[in-house]
């Protein structure tokens, strides 16, 4: 079987067995493609220790770095583990591969008044900053992933509810409120900006652009950096750093952190500790400031 086949195959079943996402599935697929073109023909399935050890320090080279070989490395262990299950192989090449050692990234912290300075960056009287004011209260409100907001559809919206219906990793669904802000300005978005922006077109996404097309994440990369630039934020900048202001000003308010695990959709809760370190690090920061024996 060539390596193309091998890594199809690996694909499909992941996906069916486990229902991962399609930015996991890419991820592997890259990781793979770029492993099997290093192998040079050498079959995949006849690889040992040596040739795992050989590919990293090759992408070590090319200037990964420690996170990115750690993913790589996992990418090849879910490969080989499933080609053991399947009983094509009776040793996992990367069974001896020690791990990188990877820190874990504390995200760029956004304050409540650099997200209000964010939100009232866009010009609600264009069509394209009605669009992103909606896009971007939307984003805050709800802690949705980029992937989920901008493939968002209307069949998934309930405005009589306020709230939106989300199918996150592993085909896992929650309801996530979405409030009264947010709504407004979704409402005002529909009313005024997406039919013009559509044209005579139609489409089923909630977000689209001005050539009636479904809003994709890297435009939506750029246009929140093109916001921030605007309100004179000078911190680096994503979407998902709206997703980590959304789960720590939960926090810092009072909300559980088990709440806050089921609105971002994480299912192991140790995922959602991070933001814990985040918000005790504000709470002192606040008691240094102004408490007299601070």
């Amino acid at each position: 079987m060539t390596a193309s086949a091998l890594i199809e195959q690996f694909l499909d079943a992941v996906w069916v067995e486990q229902g991962l996402s399609e930015n996991t599935l890419s991820a592997y697929s890259s990781d793979l493609r770029i492993y099997a073109d290093w192998l040079a023909g050498k079959d995949m399935l006849v690889v040992d220790r040596g040739d795992i050890s050989g590919f990293l320090a090759n992408r070590y080279q090319d200037g990964i770095g420690s996170r990115s070989a750690a993913r790589i490395l996992s990418s090849l262990r879910r490969f080989y583990g499933y080609y053991i299950r399947e009983n094509k192989i009776t040793k996992d090449p990367t069974a001896l591969i020690e791990s990188p050692h990877v820190g874990r990234l504390l995200p760029t912290p956004l304050s409540e008044h650099d997200v209000e300075l964010l939100l009232d960056a866009p010009e609600i009287t264009n069509l394209q900053g009605c669009r992103d004011k909606a896009m971007i209260e939307m984003l805050y409100a709800t802690g949705l992933r980029v992937s989920e907001l901008v493939g968002l559809k209307f069949s998934q919206i309930s405005f009589r509810m306020g709230v939106v219906k989300i199918t996150g990793k592993g085909n896992k669904e929650r309801l996530v409120p979405v409030g009264e802000e947010a709504m407004s300005s979704l409402e005002i978005y529909i009313a005024q900006a997406r039919g013009v922006l559509l044209g005579n077109q139609q489409s089923d996404y909630l977000f689209v652009t001005n050539r009636a097309d479904g809003m994709t994440r890297q435009a939506f990369w750029h246009i929140i950096k093109r916001h921030a630039k605007k309100a004179g934020i000078n911190k680096e900048i994503s979407p998902h750093t709206l997703r980590h202001a959304f789960a720590t000003h939960l926090l810092n308010h009072g909300a559980d952190l088990r709440v806050v695990q089921l609105l971002l959709g994480h299912s192991d809760l140790s995922t959602t500790q991070i933001y814990t370190h985040i918000a005790r690090e504000r709470l002192k920061e606040l008691h240094t400031k102004f408490h007299p024996r601070g």
